[in-house]
């Protein structure tokens, strides 16, 4: 036991020492020292995780204190870790996309003067993440929870002299700030009614105060759309596509977006004593599973149409969870990171290519040019499509499945609209594919004749994320109908399971997997053979086009009403407050004051002997007047 609370331990430090030794000490170490280091310290953590993996799969854990920060009164604030199926679940995913994010960048980042940098954040960004998830109570939560905030907030604005960097690093952390405000208010809560913030000493006192758990758990799912990038908060998540294409890939697939759904299914033995709450999670994920699919179809930037894709999934794992299926929400978040990752570090590979174009009406016919990346990037196309035998088929129609049987309002609602998020995620997944990779070239005549594949250092992860991509799917059966889990989460989620192949001919034949295929041929018959038709076809539909193209105009209502009503409140807060009251009253009207009396009584001193001595009697016949009333 001894040996593997080491291994816990190591598990976050490892990347936190990388980190310190490669932001600290860059500038010795030059930049193949900050990657070896920062690449060898996430490695470790992996390795490490694994081996985590398999002493938790024999039956071990530990839930426990590594440290005690602070006692008052009879609460404790601790650091410790509760290391369970859940917990190894996601140590495994978080670490092995983000060694592949780390060898990846050394051939994406080459030629950046903010290697070293760069690689001490990402490091830093696997440490607050894997802090956050190895969490045995709110304390430690919410500290990894605000450190994967301020991380990404350092990574979007990573190029922090491009004014459209430092807008959209603002945007994130001040959106996020909604959000963390909410979480900050729910563990206080927490603390208010339990007097614990520890999860076992919680969830065991939850069942008798099950009267406040609806707010309880409104609030923290607030925390989640913030982390998750939930309607309406999501504004945050495309606009981080301002930061290099590798830290879009770790933030889209395996930490910070993926938080708050690991929260909320960590949270279950609350969720569960609130139907109401449940029904919320659902509809406000249905709500952006559909509509965030819907603006991936008008985007021409590859990676902002990758960035709704990664809204609209989450949108997915955010029905699961309202269903009651913490199981195949987290399934879908395991497929879901590894497809994202391929699908981002594919585009990365064809903006490396395309010296930095991300407009896919300059690309076309690269297939012939790049094919590792094409075929990685068709892997994840299909996975992300959700057609078999790729992991995205398994997981998104397990969560169709558990929406389909669930009785919670708002569940005929959310059926229907991811089931229409299907079509459109098949139609955005191949648009992508087919503007980019086939037909006619249509990028200028120098950049052709300079198209080769990437490098090896970016091709290899590319690989071996496409392997997952597609095999992940097939775990399905222990995971989401066996009992993989066991007691760390609530499982509600029961339906008869006969193996893969079973589950794969019950897929075909069921209407998701014909709307997902509907979609992908309707895009190949849009922008392959009547490549005409898109424009017509937006032309034909005027203003629906143009609300869902403005991104249904949440951008602007959100500066007008909220940035443009903050900037109003501190005109007047400056105009009336601080110049017309502090300034205009107590400061200079005092002085005015003074000014005023100190004239009257500045008559009265003329230094004339005859205007003295009449002072004094009118002073004395006052005084004698006062005195014979008396």
């Amino acid at each position: 036991m001894i040996a593997m609370k080491t291994l816990y331990l190591i598990v976050p430090l490892a990347p936190l020492a990388g980190a310190i030794v490669a932001g600290l000490f860059g500038r010795a170490i030059g930049r193949a020292g900050a990657h070896w280091v920062t690449i060898l310290s996430v490695a470790i953590s992996f390795a490490a995780s694994c081996a985590i993996f398999a002493d938790v799969s024999a039956g071990h854990g530990f839930n426990g204190t590594v440290y005690t920060w602070l006692a008052s009164g009879g609460t404790r604030f601790e650091i410790g870790f509760l290391i369970d199926r859940l917990t190894v679940l996601m140590m495994v995913v978080v670490t092995f996309v983000s060694l592949m994010v780390h060898i990846y960048t050394v051939g994406y980042m080459a030629d950046d003067p903010g290697y070293q940098r760069f690689f001490s954040y990402i490091s830093l960004f696997t440490f607050s993440m894997l802090m956050l998830v190895m969490s045995n109570n709110f304390l430690q939560l919410f500290f990894g929870w605000e450190a994967v905030g301020l991380v990404s907030y350092l990574l979007i604005g990573f190029w922090y002299t491009r004014p459209s960097a430092i807008y959209a690093s603002l945007k994130a952390f001040l959106v996020n700030r909604v959000g963390d405000f909410g979480f900050l208010l729910g563990i206080a809560l927490i603390l208010s009614q339990f007097g614990s913030l520890d999860y076992a000493s919680v969830f065991s006192q939850a069942p008798g105060a099950a009267s406040g758990m609806t707010l309880i758990c409104l609030l923290l799912f607030v925390g989640a759309m913030g982390k998750s990038a939930q309607f309406p908060l999501h504004v945050w998540l495309p606009d981080s596509m301002e930061g290099p294409t590798p830290i879009s890939a770790l933030i889209h697939a395996a930490t910070m977006v993926t938080a708050g759904i690991f929260m909320v299914a960590r949270m279950s033995p609350l969720f569960e004593l609130s139907q109401t709450a449940r029904s919320v999670v659902m509809v406000i994920g249905a709500i952006t599973a559909l509509f965030m699919a819907l603006v991936a179809v008008t985007q021409y930037d590859i990676k902002r149409v990758i960035a709704y894709s990664t809204l609209s999934q989450l949108g997915y794992m955010t029905v699961a969870l309202g269903a009651s299926a913490y199981s195949v929400g987290i399934f879908h978040l395991m497929t879901h990171a590894f497809f994202k990752a391929v699908l981002f570090l594919g585009a990365g590979s064809v903006i490396i290519a395309l010296h930095h174009e991300q407009d896919m009406r300059r690309m076309g016919g690269l297939r012939k040019y790049m094919p590792i990346t094409y075929l990685t990037m068709l892997i994840g196309a299909l996975a992300n499509a959700g057609l078999p035998p790729f992991a995205g088929f398994f997981s998104k129609d397990a969560i169709l499945e558990a929406v389909q049987a669930s009785h919670a309002s708002g569940a005929g609602f959310a059926y229907a609209a991811l089931l229409l998020g299907v079509f459109f995620g098949g139609l955005y997944s191949f648009r992508l594919v087919f503007y980019a990779f086939h037909g006619e070239p249509r990028m200028d005549a120098h950049t052709r004749a300079h198209l080769k594949e990437s490098p090896w250092v970016v091709t290899l992860p590319l690989v071996l994320l496409a392997i997952p991509s597609v095999a992940a799917g097939w775990w399905i059966g222990p995971i989401v109908f066996g009992d993989y889990f066991g007691s760390s989460i609530v499982q509600r989620f029961h339906e008869e399971y006969h193996g893969v192949w079973s589950f794969m001919l019950q897929g075909i034949a069921a209407a998701p997997f014909w709307f997902g295929l509907a979609g992908a041929g309707l895009a190949g018959y849009l922008y392959l053979y009547r490549t005409d038709l898109p424009k017509k076809i937006a032309l034909a539909l005027g203003p629906i086009y143009a609300l869902v193209n403005q991104k249904y105009g949440v951008d602007e209502l959100n500066e007008w009403l909220f940035a443009r009503g903050a900037r109003l409140l501190g005109t007047g807060l400056w105009k009336g407050g601080d110049e017309a009251v502090i300034d205009g009253v107590l400061v200079n009207g005092s002085a005015r004051v003074v000014g005023w009396v100190a004239s009257v009584v500045r008559l009265f001193q003329s230094g004339l002997v005859y205007q003295y001595a009449f002072t004094m009697l009118i002073g004395v016949v006052l005084l004698t007047y006062f005195f014979l009333r008396t």
